[in-house]
C-alpha cells in the first residue's frame, strides 16, 4: 500500500504522523523534497494522497488534474488525492481549519481591520476566510513591506494573523512584529503550532490580547484531509479531542519552585507516570560545567552559573514532550520566562520554608536567606505559573494533583496484596 503523507521542504518540526495516526489506520510518512525535486516526485505518484506545507501550497497547483471549487477561487493546494488511473485532485482543507481555530478561541473578524503578515498559499487561505466572515479590511503585508514605517500605518489593526515561519522550530523566539504599534488589537493568532508558544503569542498574553496558536488549525485541516483520504465522515467533536490528546503529547510539563522544594523527585514521577523522558536542568548545567553547582557559584560566581542555566533552558525547552525541573532561580532572569513557557505549561509548586532541603544550596544555607529568596522569587514564580500545586503531602499525592488538573489520565496503581488482605 502506498503511503499518504505530508509534502514539504523542511519537516523536522511537524506533528502530522502523530494526528493522522489518530484519524486512521493509513501509513503516513514525510517527504521532505527539495524545490528541484517536486517535479520528480509528484510525477513519480509514489504516495497515495498528500498533505502539502511550506513552500509548496501554491507550486502544487499545475500538476493537479482538477482542483475543489474552494481550492480554485483561493488558488491554494494543501491536500491532493490520488485517484485509480493516478489524476491528482488539489483542495483546500486548511480553510475549514483555519474557521475553526478562530471560532474555538472566539477572536473576532466582522467589521475588523485584519492585517496578514506572510503572503505564501497560507495567506490567501486566511485572506478567504477573512472575507467570509466579514472583516472590514483585509491587509496582506510581505517580507518586503514587514518595516516599522510601513506597519504604524496599519496602527487601527483589530486582529493580526501571522501565516509566516518567522518564530518556527528550530528557531523558536524569533516574532514577526512587534505588538506595541498596533493598540487596537483585539486578536492575535500565530499559524505555527511548534512551538506551542510563539514569541508572537507570548507578546500576546503579556499585553492582555486574546490569541491562538495553530495546532487547533492543523488537527481540523487534517481532520478534514484524512476524510478525503478515507472516504469516510469524521466527527466533528474529534477535532477538539485528537488537539487536546497531541497538546499533551508534544508539551512539556515544567516545575519551578523554590531550592529543595521537591521539583526532581516530583519531576521525576511525573515523567514514570506520562511516558515523557525527564530533564533536570540543575543536572544538565553540571554535566555541561564538569564539576558541582557549589563549585560553580564559588570559582565563577553567580552571573557565569546564570547564564550556563539560561543557556540550558534555551536549548532544553526548545524541544517538546518532556518533564522539565527547573533550578530555584531560573525565573529571575527576564529572558528564561519565555523559554519556560513557550513549548508547555509550568508548575509553581510550592512548599512552606521550613521543609526546604538547603543541603549543598549555596543561597539557602541559612534561614534568613531562605525567607529573602522567598519574598523576592515569589512574585516571579507566580507571574509564570499556569498552575500552582502545594508539595505538603506524599510524592504521589503532589503528582496526581498536578495531572489532574492539568488533564493528563492518572493512572491508580493496583494495591498489593497484602493490602488487600489487610482492607478486607
Amino acid at each position: 500500500m502506498k503511503p499518504y503523507g505530508l509534502l514539504g521542504e523542511k519537516l523536522g518540526h511537524s506533528f502530522s504522523p502523530l494526528i493522522h495516526a489518530r484519524f486512521g489506520s493509513y501509513p503516513y510518512e514525510l517527504f521532505e523534497v527539495p524545490k528541484d525535486g517536486l517535479t520528480a516526485f509528484l510525477q513519480a505518484r509514489a504516495f497515495a494522497g498528500l498533505n502539502v506545507t511550506i513552500p509548496y501550497k501554491k507550486a502544487v497547483l499545475p500538476f493537479c488534474d482538477d482542483l475543489s471549487p474552494l481550492a480554485s477561487r483561493i488558488g491554494s493546494v494543501n491536500t491532493v488525492t490520488v485517484d485509480e488511473n493516478g489524476g491528482l485532485h488539489g483542495y483546500n482543507t486548511d480553510y475549514f481549519g483555519f474557521r475553526r481555530m478562530l471560532a474555538e478561541a472566539d477572536l473576532p473578524v466582522a467589521g475588523l481591520h485584519c492585517v496578514v503578515i506572510g503572503a505564501g498559499g497560507a495567506s490567501a487561505t486566511v485572506c478567504a476566510v477573512l472575507e467570509d466572515l466579514g472583516a472590514g479590511r483585509v491587509t496582506v503585508v510581505s517580507h518586503r513591506e514587514n518595516t516599522p514605517e510601513y506597519l504604524s500605518t496599519l496602527s487601527d489593526a483589530g486582529l493580526l494573523v501571522n501565516t509566516s515561519p518567522v518564530g518556527m522550530y528550530p528557531k523558536n523566539g524569533e516574532c514577526p512584529v512587534d505588538l506595541s504599534v498596533f493598540p487596537a488589537l483585539r486578536g492575535v493568532a500565530d499559524l505555527i503550532f511548534n512551538p506551542l508558544r510563539t514569541a508572537l503569542l507570548l507578546q500576546a498574553e503579556e499585553r492582555g490580547i486574546p490569541c491562538a496558536g495553530g495546532l487547533t488549525m492543523l488537527v481540523a485541516q487534517a481532520k478534514q484531509a484524512s476524510e478525503l483520504f478515507q472516504g469516510v465522515a469524521l466527527p466533528d467533536a474529534s477535532v477538539s479531542s485528537v488537539a487536546a490528546e497531541i497538546r499533551r503529547q508534544c508539551e512539556n510539563i515544567l516545575l519551578v519552585g523554590m531550592p529543595g522544594s521537591g521539583k526532581s523527585v516530583v519531576g521525576g514521577v511525573i515523567a514514570r507516570r506520562t511516558g515523557k523522558p525527564f530533564v533536570d536542568t540543575d543536572a544538565e548545567i553540571v554535566r555541561r560545567a564538569g564539576k558541582p553547582i557549589p563549585e560553580i557559584f564559588a570559582q565563577d560566581g553567580e552571573d557565569a552559573f546564570r547564564q550556563l542555566e539560561t543557556e540550558v533552558l534555551r536549548d532544553v525547552t526548545a524541544k517538546g514532550g518532556q518533564v522539565v525541573a527547573t533550578g530555584g532561580g531560573a525565573v529571575t532572569r527576564p529572558e528564561n520566562l519565555p523559554l519556560l513557557r513557550q513549548n508547555g505549561r509550568v508548575v509553581f509548586l510550592e512548599r512552606p520554608l521550613r521543609l526546604l532541603a538547603r543541603h549543598g544550596r549555596p543561597l539557602s544555607s541559612s534561614e534568613d536567606a531562605v525567607r529573602e529568596l522567598y519574598r523576592t522569587r515569589l512574585p516571579l514564580y507566580r507571574s509564570v505559573s499556569d498552575l500552582r500545586v502545594s508539595n505538603t503531602r506524599s510524592v504521589h499525592d503532589t503528582v496526581r494533583a498536578i495531572l489532574d488538573a492539568l488533564g493528563y489520565p492518572v493512572t491508580i496503581r493496583a494495591k498489593s496484596s497484602g493490602q488487600r488482605r489487610k482492607n478486607r
